[in-house]
C-alpha cells in the first residue's frame, strides 16, 4: 500500500471516529444551541473546521469512554487496596454513633465505590474540561501569532500599495506568504475565502472578519481599512500611517520590556543567588550547632536552584516580543528534482546526469563535512551525546575500584557535560556570528539596491553592480548572482539566498521583494519599505543587547560573590571550626562539642562544590536568554562560569 493510500485510510478512519458521536448525540446538542455560544466563537477563532454540534458530541462521547477506563482503573485500584494490601483497622478519626455504626461493616466496600466513582469523574471530568478549553486555547495562540506578525504583514500591504497594487491583489498575495506571516496571512485568507467561495464583496467580507477574528489589533486594522474604502481615502497613505504606528509601538514596547528584563534579572539575582546563598549559610550553622539538618541545603542546590533557573528561562521566553524561532523556508521551484527518463537512445546519458548529481553531493560532504552541523548545531548532540554517555560508563565501570567513588565520578559526570555541550555551543556561535553580521548589512544592501534602481537599473542589473562592492556580504550577493547568470529566474535565486541564510528579516524582505517584482518591475520603493523594516528590527535588537549587557555583568559578579562566599565557608570559616570541636573534644571539656568533623567537612565541600557548578550552569542560561533571547546563547556563559567553579574548588579546597 502507497503512503497516500494509508494517509487517505487513516483520514477516513479519524472522520468515521468523529462521525460516530456526532449521530448518537448530534440531534440533543442542536437542542442547546445557545447554551454554547462562546464555545462556537471559540471555535471560529481557532478556525476549527468542525460544528459545534459534532464538537461537543465528541466531547460527550470520549469523555464517557474516559470515564468507563476511569471506572476500570479506579476498580483494579480498589482491588488492589482492599484485597491485596489491605486496609488499616483505623484509617481517619472519625466517630459513629449508634445509629451510624453499620456503615462500618461495609466498609471495604464503601472505599472500593469511593476510589471508582473519584476516578471515573476525575478521568470523564478532566476529557471533557480539555474539549472545552482547547477552542479558547488555540485561538489565543493564533491571536499571538497575529498580533506578532502583524506589524510586518502591514509593512508587506504598504509596499505592495506603493507600487500599485489594488487592495484585492495586495490581500491575495498576503495570503500566500503564510510561511513567512503565518497565522496574519491565515486570516487575511479568510477575506477572500468568502469572496471566493461565498460570493460576498469585498466590503462584507472585512465586516465578517472583525466579527469572528481573535485579534484586537487585526480587527481594528481591517474596520479602518473598510473606513478608508467606504470614504474613497488614500489606501497607501493608510498602510504607511499604521506601518508607523506600528514601529513607534513597538519601540515603546520594546523600552518595557527592556525594563521587564532588567527587573528579572533583579528578581533572579535576589532570589535564586543571593537568597540561596543566605539559606545555605543558615543550615550550615545550624547543621554545625547540631539544631538542624542538612535536608534544606540538599533541597536549595539540587531543586530550587535549577527548578527556578528553568522557571525564569520560559517566562523571560514568554514575554519576549517578536518572531522566534527558526525562519521558514521560502517555497523554491524544483528545476532537476524528479526527471522523466524518456525511452529513447539518449537513456544511459541522462542515467549518466543523476550520477553526477549524486557525485556532486558526496563531494560537496567531502569537502565541507561540517556544514549540516554548522546548519543545524542540534545536530552536534547526534555525535556528542553517544560519546559522551560511552566515556561515561567507561568510567563508570573503571570507578568502581575506586575508594572514593563520589570524588572520582564527579570530574567524569563535569567532563561529560562538557563533551555534550561544547560542540553545540561552538557549532551555534558560529551560525549566529554568521547571521549577526548578515542581518546587519541586510539595510544597507537593500538601500543601495534601491538606490541603483531609482537611477534607472533593473534589478537584476542593480544585484550584478552590488557583487563588485565591499560590503561584507559579497560572498552571497556573489552567489544570488552566480544562479541568475546560470539560468534562475531573480525571485528564485532570492529565496534560495534567503534559505541559505535562514533569518526572519531576510526572509520577509525577499518575500516582500519577490511579490513586488512579481507585479511590476518598478520595485524602488519596495526596496525603501523593506529596508526601513530590516533597519528598525536591527535597531531594536542592537538595543536589547546593549541594555541587557550590564544585566549579563550583574549575573557574572553575583556568581563570582555566590562561590568567593562559599570558598571561604569551606576553606576558613568550617575549617576552624573543625579545628576548634577537635580541641574541645581533646582537652577533656565539658562543653558541648560542635557537631562537625572532618568527614562532615568532606561532605559541605561536596556539595557546595556541587552548588558552585549548578548554580553557574543555572546563571549562565539565564545570561543567554536575557542578553540575546536565546537558551544556546547562554551555553558559552555556562561553560565559563562552570569552569570558573570547579577550577576554585579542584585547586583550593577539594
Amino acid at each position: 500500500m502507497s503512503s497516500h493510500s494509508l494517509n487517505r485510510t487513516i483520514e477516513l478512519s479519524i472522520l468515521k471516529l468523529k462521525r460516530l458521536p456526532f449521530v448518537l448525540l448530534g440531534d440533543r446538542m442542536k437542542a442547546h444551541h445557545d447554551r454554547y455560544r462562546d464555545l462556537r466563537m471559540a471555535m471560529r477563532q481557532a478556525r476549527i473546521p468542525i460544528s459545534y454540534e459534532m464538537y461537543i458530541s465528541n466531547a460527550i462521547f470520549y469523555s464517557m469512554i474516559a470515564g468507563i477506563a476511569g471506572a476500570l482503573i479506579g476498580l483494579i485500584i480498589a482491588y488492589i487496596v482492599v484485597s491485596i494490601v489491605g486496609l488499616p483497622e483505623r484509617i481517619t478519626h472519625l466517630t459513629f454513633s449508634p445509629s451510624t455504626s453499620w456503615l462500618l461493616q461495609y466498609r471495604d466496600i464503601s472505599i472500593a465505590l469511593f476510589i471508582t466513582i473519584f476516578l471515573t469523574a476525575l478521568f470523564g471530568g478532566i476529557t471533557y474540561m480539555l474539549f472545552l478549553v482547547y477552542p479558547s486555547f488555540r485561538a489565543g495562540e493564533r491571536k499571538g501569532s497575529i498580533d506578532k506578525n502583524l506589524p510586518y504583514a502591514v509593512t508587506f500591504m504598504y509596499a505592495l500599495s506603493r507600487g500599485g497594487m489594488n487592495v484585492i491583489e495586495i490581500l491575495r498575495s498576503l495570503s500566500k506568504c503564510t510561511d513567512t506571516y503565518d497565522e496574519a496571512a491565515r486570516e487575511v485568507d479568510v477575506i477572500l475565502r468568502d469572496m471566493d467561495y461565498f460570493g460576498s464583496d469585498l466590503r462584507s467580507a472585512l465586516h465578517n472578519i472583525c466579527e469572528i477574528t481573535p485579534s484586537e489589533k487585526f480587527r481594528d486594522l481591517m474596520y479602518n481599512l473598510l473606513t478608508v474604502i467606504d470614504s474613497g481615502g488614500d489606501i497607501p497613505a493608510y498602510f504607511r500611517d499604521k506601518s508607523e504606528q506600528y514601529l513607534n509601538r513597538a519601540k515603546v514596547e520594546q523600552k518595557g520590556f527592556l525594563e521587564t528584563l532588567g527587573l528579572i534579572a533583579e528578581s533572579y539575582v535576589t532570589a535564586f543567588v543571593a537568597g540561596p546563598l543566605f539559606i545555605i549559610i543558615l543550615g550550615v550553622m545550624m547543621s554545625v550547632m547540631g539544631s538542624g539538618s542538612n535536608a534544606m541545603i540538599y533541597a536549595i542546590i539540587y531543586a530550587v536552584i535549577p527548578i527556578g533557573s528553568v522557571m525564569f528561562v520560559v517566562m523571560v521566553s514568554i514575554i519576549t516580543p517578536g518572531t522566534t524561532g527558526e525562519a521558514p523556508l521560502l517555497p523554491t521551484e524544483s528545476l532537476v528534482g524528479e526527471i522523466v527518463i524518456p525511452e529513447t537512445r539518449e537513456k544511459p546519458i541522462f542515467f549518466k546526469f543523476i550520477k553526477s548529481r549524486d557525485y556532486i553531493k558526496i563531494k560537496k560532504i567531502l569537502r565541507d563535512p561540517l556544514k549540516p552541523l554548522k546548519e543545524k548545531p542540534v545536530y552536534s548532540l547526534i555525535l556528542s551525546v553517544p560519546v559522551a554517555l560511552i566515556y561515561l560508563v567507561i568510567s563508570i565501570v573503571n570507578g568502581l575500584k575506586v575508594p572514593n567513588f563520589i570524588d572520582y565520578i564527579d570530574d567524569k559526570v563535569i567532563f561529560t557535560v562538557y563533551i555534550i555541550i561544547i560542540p553545540l555551543l561552538i557549532f551555534h556561535e558560529y551560525k549566529k556570528r554568521r547571521e549577526d553580521k548578515i542581518q546587519s548589512q541586510i539595510p544597507d544592501f537593500l538601500k543601495k539596491l534601491a538606490s541603483t534602481n531609482e537611477t534607472g537599473m533593473t534589478l537584476r542589473d542593480s544585484i550584478k553592480l552590488m557583487t563588485r562592492s565591499d560590503i561584507g556580504m559579497s560572498k552571497e550577493i556573489k552567489k544570488i548572482w552566480n544562479d541568475i547568470e546560470w539560468g534562475l529566474a531573480i525571485n528564485e535565486a532570492l529565496k534560495r539566498f534567503a534559505n541559505r541564510v535562514r533569518t526572519h528579516i531576510v526572509a520577509r524582505s525577499v518575500t516582500l521583494l519577490t511579490k513586488a517584482n512579481e507585479s511590476s518591475g518598478d520595485v524602488g520603493e519596495v526596496l525603501t519599505v523593506a529596508a526601513r523594516d530590516a533597519a528598525a528590527e536591527q535597531e531594536l535588537k542592537n538595543e536589547r543587547r546593549v541594555s541587557m549587557f550590564i544585566y549579563i555583568v550583574i549575573i557574572y559578579i553575583s556568581f563570582l560573590v555566590f562561590i568567593g562566599i562559599i570558598y571561604i565557608i569551606s576553606t576558613t570559616f568550617l575549617g576552624e571550626m573543625v579545628k576548634a570541636g577537635e580541641r574541645i573534644t581533646s582537652s577533656g571539656s565539658r562543653a558541648v562539642p560542635l557537631s562537625l568533623s572532618r568527614e562532615m567537612l568532606g561532605t559541605y565541600n561536596r556539595i557546595f562544590f556541587h552548588g558552585a557548578l549548578i548554580q553557574g550552569f543555572s546563571s549562565g542560561l539565564i545570561a543567554g536568554v536575557m542578553g540575546e533571547g536565546s537558551v544556546l546563547s547562554g551555553l558559552k556563559h555556562s561553560v565559563i562560569m562552570v569552569t570558573i567553579g570547579y577550577a576554585l574548588f579542584t585547586l583550593f579546597v577539594l
